[in-house]
């Protein structure tokens, strides 16, 4: 069966029903943007109707519906059409015109998200809320297989659906898949971050990032929560060593895998988790190397230190502030913000590898170790695969 003919339709619209042919005409543009109306998802429409058609298309929005559901009839499309003049729909509409914008995507998202059409987060990826080319097209590629399997009755489990379609190299990818698209796109995005010193640091990883890196043991964090977790309490008088007590530090603190009780320290379901699992244990760890709290110079200074690590040469202290003030500088960050000293950060960054011992130096020189570095590979990946997110986004 060919599919419908956007020109054709308005036209026997207009012959059927003329009133609503103006309407049927601008409701569709904005809904194809001049692509073949056999391209539209479900996901399409919904986004349409709920979002794009109240924020961005003036007029009667509750007509412009109703007009676009008429000619998405005329076209067989029965069950486009019919989302066009449901009662989620209208109300949807309505709530934009009483409450506002935040209400109005409150009940879009709330909406969109019963359906079941929305591909949810993966183990593999986080979907972006901004999304190059790539992206786009894996999330509505996704989005489609999962419409087919509800339309065909299928006992849908979306996770498994959307990871499978993710993952499985395609003909029309040339043998790729998705989810290589997806990462290559954000490693390239990541690579051509702020700064041409930045960008010449980055580059060799793009390729080396592509890979996820096996999990390590961390036999210095595992013999404190093992010595926790036998004990059943730690004394705080113990572990004398600078080292040693930035390790019991961290592990309380930035792992909540130890908490206080007056004079002792005792191991948390956390950090039973992490002492159970040494993927787990791991995750945590390289995370903390690049963690999401800090202030987003503050990462730009840790991220920097990591990739001049990375390869285990021997760097001294002054060196590695003085490489990393010149990356960081080189990315815009001036003096006006108060923030361009990468003493603090370079030296907690460095305070947690050697706690860890994922990296071995004093006030003369630092080197990771072979987990090490390994350790700042799986953190940069993480963090150069992360999700887009809008500003202020939690």
């Amino acid at each position: 069966m060919s599919a419908p003919d956007v020109t054709a339709l308005l036209a026997e619209l207009e012959r059927s029903d003329p009133d609503l042919a103006d309407e049927a005409r601008t409701a569709v543009e904005w809904l194809t943007g001049g692509e073949a109306l056999e391209t539209v998802t479900q996901l399409d429409v919904c986004e349409f109707l709920w979002y794009t058609l109240p924020l961005k298309v003036g007029g009667d929005h509750e007509r412009l519906a109703r007009s676009l559901g008429r000619l998405l009839q005329l076209g067989g499309m029965q069950r486009y059409a019919a989302l066009c003049e449901s009662p989620t729909t209208t109300r949807i509409l309505r709530t934009y015109a009483r409450d506002g914008e935040d209400a109005g995507t409150s009940a879009y998202q709330e909406a969109l998200d019963a359906t079941g059409v929305l591909p949810p987060d993966v183990p593999d990826l986080q979907w972006s809320m901004i999304m190059g080319p790539e992206e786009l097209g894996a999330h509505v590629a996704c989005s489609a297989a999962l419409e087919l399997a509800i339309i065909a009755g299928d006992d849908v489990d979306r996770v498994a659906l959307t990871r499978r379609w993710l993952t499985q190299p395609r003909a029309d990818l040339g043998g790729d898949n998705w989810l290589h698209r997806v990462h290559g796109e954000r490693l390239n995005r990541w690579v051509l971050g702020r700064g041409p010193a930045r960008r010449e640091l980055a580059q060799p990883f793009e390729v080396r990032l592509h890979a996820p890196v096996k999990a390590q043991p961390i036999p210095a964090l595992r013999r404190l929560l093992a010595l926790a977790a036998s004990e059943t309490s730690l004394p705080m008088r113990l572990a004398p060593s600078a080292a040693a007590l930035r390790l019991r530090e961290l592990a309380e603190r930035e792992l909540a895998a130890l908490s206080r009780d007056g004079a002792t320290l005792t191991i948390t379901a956390e950090g039973r988790r992490l002492l159970d699992s040494p993927e787990a244990m791991w995750e945590a760890v390289t995370r903390l190397l690049l963690a999401r709290g800090e202030h987003e110079f503050e990462v730009s200074a840790r991220e920097a230190a990591l990739m001049l690590l990375a390869d285990g040469v021997l760097m001294s202290p002054a060196q590695l502030r003085e490489r990393v003030a010149e990356v960081v500088g080189g990315e815009g960050w001036h003096p006006t913000t108060g923030l361009d000293d990468v003493t603090k950060p370079v030296a907690e960054l460095v305070g947690q590898l050697t706690a860890l011992e994922l990296a071995f130096g004093d006030e003369l020189a630092i080197r990771m170790t072979r987990v090490g570095q390994l350790a700042s590979l799986a953190a940069l990946r993480a963090h150069a695969l992360r999700p887009r997110k809008y500003v202020n986004s939690a």
